[in-house]
């Protein structure tokens, strides 16, 4: 399939060119970031909300019911779920795909499971560039599950507009990480599995640090929600707009947004600096270099500033 073609199969919403691009992402073909960049005026309507939290606590659930819920409206939803290792290789997306069999046929919605090839935790190259996709083809919605390991916590504010912090009822230790920074995440927080003993409990704990994290005009709300019995899953939808509402109205949506693609491109520019770093720089030039200039010197700093020093003009 030509790129040509392709660009033209994604803006007609094609499953299979859809598919097709993020696979390219994914093994890190460098034609889906030209197609990316010859589409991305056709960026920029879709609404982002991410989802995370530590393992365990329902996301897959959760999110499942937010999809029905928007489907209900007759709005597209993408749905991208983030694990460190790859779900195409079995596991968890098992588990996934029957908790979302419900929805997963329906031609408003486009799910996809992806591997952070590495980056534990964390949202690879790949999940930007498919946000991108699903954002240029004319999804109304995407949601980017996280797999609530470190870095996805902290990756998640970098890419949605609406962040939801998932929790469930018992977890001590995970409520005294939050206070630890997560805290700021979330702009919503969701005690999921409250048909369980101790769902008030947490709440009011979550409830107790907000108050005294209260930094903002938008004061978080905190739901409990059972996801697996649909309690509560409507209330957590509206609060989701109103939170869209309330950056809209503000300006705060512009300024995430911009904030957001600040980052983005320091992430891009770091990527293609370390390219041209490699390119420049090999394991045995570094060798020569060191022998011919450095000998005998083993303070790594001094033949760092060194090497860097002899680079920076080949940057500018």
């Amino acid at each position: 399939m030509r790129d040509i073609d392709l660009e033209d199969l994604l803006l007609k919403k094609d499953k299979r060119a859809i598919a097709k691009a993020i696979t390219m992402a994914e093994n890190g073909d460098e034609k889906v970031y030209e197609i990316i960049k010859n589409l991305y005026n056709k960026a920029g309507k879709a609404y982002v909300i991410g989802i995370t939290g530590p393992p365990g606590v329902g996301k897959s659930t959760l999110t499942n019911e937010i999809a029905k819920f928007l489907l209900k409206d007759n709005y597209s939803v993408g749905i991208l779920a983030v694990d460190p290792t790859s779900f195409f290789s079995g596991g968890a997306i098992l588990g996934d795909r029957v908790r979302m069999s419900d929805i997963a046929l329906n031609k408003n919605v486009y799910m996809r499971s992806m591997g952070t090839r590495g980056k534990l935790g964390g949202l690879a190259k790949a999940t930007r560039a498919a946000i991108h996709i699903l954002d240029i083809v004319g999804m109304n919605y995407i949601i980017v599950e996280t797999s609530g390991v470190g870095q996805s916590e902290i990756d998640i504010v970098k890419t949605s507009d609406t962040n939801v912090m998932v929790l469930s009822p018992g977890m001590g230790d995970d409520i005294q990480a939050i206070k630890s920074g997560i805290m700021e995440i979330g702009d919503i927080f969701v005690v999921n599995k409250s048909d369980r003993e101790g769902a008030d409990k947490t709440a009011a704990e979550i409830n107790f640090m907000l108050d005294l994290n209260d930094k903002s005009d938008w004061r978080p709300p905190v739901l409990e929600v059972s996801a697996l019995y649909g309690k509560g899953c409507s209330t957590l939808l509206s609060k989701i707009m109103e939170h869209r509402y309330y950056l809209e109205k503000t300006g705060g949506l512009e300024e995430r947004r911009l904030k957001n693609l600040r980052w983005e491109v320091l992430e891009i520019l770091m990527d293609n600096f370390m390219k041209a770093l490699n390119e420049k720089i090999s394991q045995e030039s570094i060798k020569e270099l060191i022998n011919a200039e450095y000998a005998g010197l083993t303070n790594p700093y001094m033949i760092a500033e060194g090497i860097y020093k002899n680079l920076k003009g080949g940057f500018k």
